[in-house]
């Protein structure tokens, strides 16, 4: 059985980002394709996400595309309770629906809508069990919410082989420049 990873990271307004027209999704994006090719030529065979808006949405589209190419990569959306999307802003909900729509497996961890903060700790606990490694856009001067799947990923490193992959804004900063030179 092939490679599974875990992709995490901020939530777009986390990044500042508060529509999809924003001009560093593409290099977000970027960084996460060059990480999956990566992966890719090492056995990966499924994505793992929870369905955030942000890092994990793009990253299930970056899935999509690189399905073309590679049939055989399957993407997972493994949602922390019921109805998460509810009270999220139209269009961040229909982009959610369409992910969710096109994912080669979609689960619910806690089979209830949301009761407190337990059921993001068990699916941190639950992904971070299930996948073999993590690919995370987190750095942890900047406080958020994947510092809580980072801590529970270190945890797991603590014990056993467990690569987390991160990517920080350094990385897309060297993207950027990269790509402005390419351009020039």
């Amino acid at each position: 059985m092939g490679k599974v990873v875990f992709v995490t990271g901020y939530k777009a307004y986390e990044l500042g980002i508060f529509d999809q027209k924003h001009q560093g999704i593409p290099y977000i994006k970027k960084a996460i394709r060059n990480h999956l090719l990566d992966m890719l030529e090492q056995d990966l065979e499924w994505v793992l996400i929870t369905g955030q808006p942000g890092v994990e949405l793009w990253a299930a589209n970056v899935v999509f595309d690189l399905q073309e190419e590679y049939p055989e990569l399957k993407l997972g959306v493994l949602l922390p309770f019921l109805n998460q999307e509810e009270n999220w802003k139209e269009g961040v909900k229909e982009q959610y629906e369409e992910v969710l729509i096109q994912a080669d497996y979609v689960e619910a961890i806690s089979k209830k809508p949301y009761e407190g903060p337990w059921q993001l700790k068990l699916r941190n606990q639950f992904l971070v069990d299930k996948s073999d490694q993590m690919l995370i856009l987190y750095e942890e001067e900047k406080d958020g919410s994947p510092k809580y799947s980072w801590m529970e990923a270190k945890r797991k490193q603590d014990k056993t082989d467990y690569p987390i992959i991160q990517i920080t804004f350094w990385d897309l900063e060297s993207l950027i420049e990269e790509e402005q030179w390419q351009d020039y």
